[in-house]
């Protein structure tokens, strides 16, 4: 374990929790807008605890977009149908999507590379289709609407967070708490068994570690995760909508993670999370074809640098320090 890793709190974090912290204060400054920081910070959390599976287990998860739109639907119709609490209704959204990730957990856990990332396909496509059939419990294409900003209750303390900028404050909590223990997570002892798993899971199968519930508790962890983000997104909409449910949203996860550099960083999610809203914004201001350019991107990512952005800036740090470059990232885990 490095030294970094053994610290509950890092350098980074501190300057990450420092962006974030005060970017309320200037992000109107710089012709953006403060719901913009919101969205930017669920999808952090969101691409955290996929890297946890993509970046640190190798496994490619391609329909992980239904975990997150089952933790949007729990955590409504926990608020319209149980008790309108805001504690129980983020709990009811992580219990559901890891209680669904295990179940698909169970099926897909034994499987290695391109047919684990089909079986999450097809399996994240069922979940889809049924949500949009199931129109008595999801409403359909319409949507789950009008789902509240719950307060935060602290005992004898209630905190309302219906505006945007009190939201912000709530969201920026969870995104500190997530990362503290993400970053916990992935330094542990479990981490490390996650990513020898990665490097070499037949070795690690003859050294006499369970593979497989290794890579089951690995998936199970990242769909809690995305249901947390799922709640936290139908809170902020105002409702959840099946769309975030789909192949195309569950690509857009996989993008942020891989021009980020998830690979090679712990911060590489954020990165790509921070490009794509900022990408949409601000290339969407001139083009609707924001996209092309922003795949355009990707692709040059891809094919000359797929370290992405985290990559990018390890270079420049070691080239600052007279260190050699440390070696490209490879895709060898995507085949086996």
């Amino acid at each position: 374990m490095t030294m970094h890793g053994a610290r509950l709190v890092t350098p980074s974090m501190l300057v990450a929790f420092a962006i974030f912290g005060t970017l309320p204060f200037w992000i109107t400054e710089i012709g953006l807008y403060r719901y913009l920081g919101v969205e930017i910070l669920i999808w952090c959390i969101y691409a955290l605890g996929f890297n946890l599976l993509m970046g640190y287990a190798g496994l490619p998860s391609f329909g992980h977009g239904a975990y997150f739109g089952i933790g949007a639907y729990a955590c409504g119709l926990a608020q319209f149908e149980l008790w309108a609490n805001l504690w129980f209704c983020l709990a009811a959204g992580v219990v559901a999507a890891a209680v669904f990730g295990a179940v698909v957990a169970a099926f897909i856990s034994h499987r290695r590379g391109i047919y684990f990332a089909l079986m999450t396909i097809a399996f994240g496509q069922m979940f889809f289709f049924i949500a949009s059939k199931w129109t008595s419990v999801t409403n359909g294409e319409d949507g789950l609407l009008n789902i509240a900003r719950l307060p935060v209750e602290l005992g004898f303390w209630n905190y309302p967070i219906r505006g945007n900028a009190d939201f912000y404050w709530f969201v920026f909590a969870c995104f500190v708490v997530c990362v503290v223990a993400l970053w916990r997570l992935v330094n542990s002892p479990f981490g490390k068994v996650v990513q020898a798993i990665k490097q070499n899971e037949a070795r690690m199968a003859f050294l006499g570690y369970r593979v497989a519930l290794y890579k089951a508790v690995a998936f199970i962890l990242s769909c809690a995760v995305a249901g947390f983000a799922g709640a936290l997104f139908a809170m902020a909409q105002g409702g959840a909508f099946v769309q975030v449910m789909n192949l195309q949203w569950s690509g857009v996860i996989v993008l942020m993670v891989l021009i980020g550099g998830g690979f090679v960083s712990f911060w590489g999610p954020v990165l790509g999370t921070v490009l794509y809203f900022v990408a949409r914004d601000l290339l969407g201001a001139y083009t609707e074809a924001w996209l092309l350019w922003f795949g355009l991107m990707f692709m040059a990512v891809v094919m000359f640098k797929p370290e992405g952005l985290a990559g990018i800036g390890q270079d420049a740090l070691r080239k600052w320090r007279g260190l050699p470059r440390a070696p490209a990232a490879g895709w060898a885990w995507l085949r086996r």
